[in-house]
């Protein structure tokens, strides 16, 4: 049945389109693992188990931390066995650790249960959707992760009020089961049926290309690329990482706390859950636009105006304290997010080619979930300490300036001769 669709679709439509649907849709089913869902949760988990802010974001950071430590050896897996084998196995895996982490009863089993939440759904499905655009895709590789990121926009948008609809409906124990389950229904099918992990592996070529040419850096579509270890010897590897790490600490902990920051601000918790709409409507208008300027200009120059805009968030949120200011802020996080969101998959591809793009991303992802674990911390302390938010979040801004002026340093390495092979 499965070469029979190829098949019957391959004829209608360059199949890389094909599986781009499929990857933002698991893009979209990574939700349970991102910190726009748990914001839902947070209060309720502090309240139902007795436990405070400071030790939710330490669990959360800790178990994170942990977590990313295995995301280096599924980039290795991804190589070897293909994004599509790797990514079964995560979706079943996902539904599971959703319905333990349901069950947790108190600090240590909450931890593991981020654990396995995160490193599953933020961490693996992320990565695995990634790579599968990255090799469909070279030339026009911008455009379609700004497409595939679109399934992070609508998980934004729609886990949050999901999650509060179910927690209504069930509790918040009964939620994460229902959202394993929904995760099994979305993806199992599509991924068992659809998905090819390369275009060579089915006799394409990147971007639908009728022959192979010569690749690297040029936007063209040969299968090369530098080794992880040649890589990360280079300055590039380690820019691009420190723009990535940023984000992903920030970013996370606008996400974690966006509704207690609003709460603080005097304004409702379902008010704060709709604003990630607003959010994700931005993102979504946004996301294509940013690939297609990434396709048409030098990265370095959207990569270190991503890090400004960052910063800016950051501040805006402190003077959240009406519907038009929390309107504007949240527009501005999702143009900010939609960026760095596409960077996410971009740039380990753009910079370093696709053959050992599973095992570099890898590192990369542990790099940036490293980054996701620690940030909700600085954040849970200063509430603890001094009940607000505020003055360490203005204080923050400071790092992506910094994350800014060094990505305009950025420079593309050289593939040698032997790496260019392929």
């Amino acid at each position: 049945m499965r070469a029979v669709l190829f098949e019957h679709l391959r004829t209608r439509v360059f199949y890389g389109w094909i599986v781009l649907g499929v990857a933002t849709i698991a893009m979209f089913g990574s939700g349970p693992g991102q910190s726009h869902t748990f914001s839902i949760f947070v209060d309720l988990i502090a309240r139902d188990l007795g436990i405070s802010a400071t030790s939710i974001a330490s669990a959360y950071a800790l178990a994170t931390l942990f977590a990313a430590l295995g995301l280096s050896r599924m980039g290795t897996m991804v190589d070897r066995f293909g994004a599509r084998r790797v990514m079964l196995v995560v979706v079943v895996l996902l539904g599971l650790a959703c319905s333990a982490f349901g069950a947790a009863v108190g600090l240590i089993s909450l931890s593991l249960g981020f654990m396995l939440v995160r490193f599953l759904g933020q961490g693996c499905m992320m990565m695995g959707a990634s790579n599968l655009v990255a090799q469909w895709f070279n030339a026009r590789r911008g455009f379609a992760m700004g497409v595939v990121m679109l399934g992070f926009a609508a998980s934004m948008a729609l886990h949050p009020l999901l999650a509060q609809w179910l927690i209504e409906m069930v509790g918040w124990r009964q939620a994460w089961i229902w959202l394993g389950a929904m995760t099994w229904c979305l993806l199992l099918p599509l991924l068992w049926l659809l998905v090819y992990d390369r275009p060579e592996s089915v006799g394409l070529q990147p971007d639908g290309a009728p022959t192979h040419t010569d690749g690297g850096q040029t936007g063209t579509g040969a299968l090369q690329g530098l080794a992880l270890r040649p890589a990360m010897r280079t300055p590039a590897f380690w820019i691009i990482a420190a723009g990535l790490f940023t984000p992903a600490m920030l970013i996370t902990s606008l996400f974690f706390f966006q509704v207690s920051i609003f709460e603080q601000h005097g304004l409702s918790r379902e008010f704060a859950a709709s604003m990630f709409g607003v959010s994700a409507l931005a993102m979504a208008a946004s996301m294509p636009v940013i690939g297609w300027i990434l396709d048409r200009s030098n990265p370095k120059y959207v990569f270190a105006a991503s890090l400004v805009l960052l910063a800016m968030s950051l501040i805006n949120i402190t003077f959240v304290e009406s519907t038009a200011t929390a309107t504007a802020y949240a527009v501005v996080f999702g143009i900010n997010t939609a960026a760095n969101m596409t960077f996410f998959g971009y740039m380990w591809a753009r910079y370093f080619g696709r053959r050992h793009l599973g095992s570099i991303q890898g590192v990369g992802q542990t790099i940036g979930v490293v980054g996701a674990s620690l940030g909700p911390l600085p954040l849970g302390i200063a509430f603890d300490m001094v009940g607000s938010y505020d003055g360490v979040l203005r204080l923050l801004a400071v790092i992506p300036l910094a994350c800014a002026v060094l990505a305009l340093f950025l420079v593309a390495p050289k593939l040698p001769a032997s790496e260019a092979e392929g």
